[in-house]
């Protein structure tokens, strides 16, 4: 059993992650290669995948048939989702705040420098892709938790 993902590690990951990426974008915009607006795309199919096993693992949950039959979803088969939702949760969370610091150094640029200009559309698009997986990644965690998990937590 692994517990819910906590707020704060993901608010220090975005932190870290934001602000070291300033610093860095700050020293060295001048050597980086443009920010292809491609970059975070693939991150939107990562989010998709979730959303779809999010929807299978909160059915087969609600008409209890989670274990070993024939048509039953494996357990396994439930964990290995809530790992892959807490790994692409701090992926996203990273990307976000990689995409946040670099956009609050290209931003103010963007008018004058014809780089920032272009390389703001490929971070806005990571940002987005980013948001997409974090938020994917917390509704397949939610819907991986048992009905018990569930009960108890409202009465608290």
């Amino acid at each position: 059993m692994t517990n819910p993902t906590k707020v704060g590690d993901v608010l220090g990951l975005f932190l870290v992650a934001s602000v070291g990426t300033w610093l860095l974008v700050r020293v060295f915009y001048g050597s980086l290669p443009p920010v292809p607006v491609y970059a975070g795309a693939s991150l939107y199919l990562v989010a998709v995948v979730e959303v779809v096993t999010a929807v299978i693992v909160r059915n087969r949950i609600a008409e209890h048939r989670v274990g070993t039959g024939l048509h039953d979803l494996n357990p396994l088969t439930v964990y290995r989702a809530l790992v892959l939702a807490k790994a692409s949760m701090l992926v996203g969370t990273a990307v976000v705040g990689v995409s946040v610091g670099f956009l609050v150094y290209v931003m103010p640029r963007a008018t004058t420098v014809r780089a920032a200009s272009s390389d703001r559309v490929g971070a806005i698009v990571a940002l987005v892709a980013g948001v997409a997986v974090v938020a994917a990644a917390l509704w397949l965690e939610q819907c991986c938790r048992t009905p018990k998990d569930r009960d108890d937590e409202r009465s608290r």
